[in-house]
């Protein structure tokens, strides 16, 4: 037993390494990439002189100061907001101070963005995000599940059958990304037809009781959930109707059916729980995978969420809320690749972890 737990805390520590090893490597990356090698910082400090000037030549108090005067006033004020904003210090200096803040979660402060309660700490901005897409999410990905398993069971059992054969034919259709189809379900149900509301996370002004204000927020949930559910559905029903099929021929499902056992039971004992090891891989992948997506369809759909908060901050090149995103990103997918192992051990008695 001792034995057995030694292996299983050391094969956890070493991939735990591995992963904060990558997870180190994609943050900086991401900062290196965002500031442009510090060609940003170039040109976030002439955006903050112009602003000065602008600011200073634009005052009446200061139109009757001496020109010299006036470069020096410019000059000294255009020093202070350089400190303020960071820009004083060496690129390479900040980039390290932006990775270890990241990864230690100590995100700071944003450059221009604030939270709805007017905070400007990254922290709060992303915590007050994060819920929304997290309902989202997590709504749409439980649907594409149990759909998917479902239908993939049901075509598995008619192998070359019209369903079987339509499934392969809608298979190409989950190429295109679920904004894609948000678009035309948004012209078909909010702009043509009038039953469904264009975007938002909730009806304006907000319902005071809490029983109508869960009600709107499902009405606005149902256009993007449907197009993240009809953007992957088709292509994770032909993937697992495919891994079904694999495990319905193995040698030790004949021999199940030879003694008799029901279909029901060959399926649930001896085809499901083999094959959960890669659908869950698949599916969780997916749904972290579709995080990244999020930047295009929340924009879309106008729901208050992460991915809407990155295309703000890209706008804006507010860098500590775009490294703090990608940080909160980063962690939940090292995150899943970890807890894989575990899950594996937990449903398949022929994967044992270390």
């Amino acid at each position: 037993m001792a034995r057995n737990l030694f292996a299983v805390l050391k094969h956890s520590a070493r991939k735990m390494v591995v992963l904060f090893l990558v997870l180190v490597v994609a943050v900086y990356l991401t900062i290196l990439i965002i500031n442009m090698g510090g060609a940003l910082d170039e040109m976030q400090i002439s955006q903050i002189r112009f602003a000065v000037q602008e600011g200073i030549m634009g005052n009446p108090a200061y139109q009757h100061m001496p020109a010299s005067e006036l470069r020096e006033l410019i000059d000294r004020e255009t020093e202070l907001a350089i400190r303020r904003f960071d820009l004083d210090r060496p690129f390479f200096v900040r980039s390290v101070d932006y990775l270890i803040n990241g990864i230690t979660l100590n995100l700071g402060r944003a450059q221009k963005m604030i939270s709805d309660s007017g905070s400007q700490q990254v922290r709060d901005i992303l915590l007050e995000r994060l819920p929304v897409t997290l309902l989202l999410f997590a709504t749409a990905e439980l649907f594409l599940f149990f759909i998917a398993v479902f239908v993939a069971l049901v075509v598995s059992r008619r192998y070359g059958g019209f369903l079987d054969r339509i499934t392969i034919g809608l298979a190409p259709t989950s190429a295109a990304p679920g904004w894609f189809y948000g678009l035309f379900l948004i012209i078909i149900f909010a702009s043509a037809l009038r039953v469904l509301p264009y975007g938002g996370m909730v009806d304006a002004p907000v319902p005071r009781e809490r029983l109508a204000y869960i009600l709107s927020v499902a009405r606005h949930m149902v256009l993007p959930v449907s197009a993240m559910v009809v953007g992957a559905l088709f292509s994770s029903i032909y993937s697992w109707r495919t891994f079904f099929l694999i495990y319905s021929s193995e040698d030790y499902v004949e021999l199940a059916k030879a003694k008799g056992l029901s279909s029901r039971a060959l399926e649930r004992r001896y085809v499901l729980r083999p094959t959960l090891p890669p659908i869950l891989t698949s599916f969780l992948l997916m749904l972290i995978t579709m995080w990244m997506g999020a930047i295009i369809l929340e924009t879309v759909f106008l729901w208050p969420g992460i991915g809407r908060l990155i295309y703000q901050a890209i706008g804006m090149n507010d860098t500590p809320v775009i490294v703090g995103s990608v940080v909160i990103y980063g962690y939940l997918l090292a995150g899943t690749v970890f807890l894989l192992d575990f899950i594996y051990a937990a449903v398949d008695p022929r994967v044992r972890v270390g």
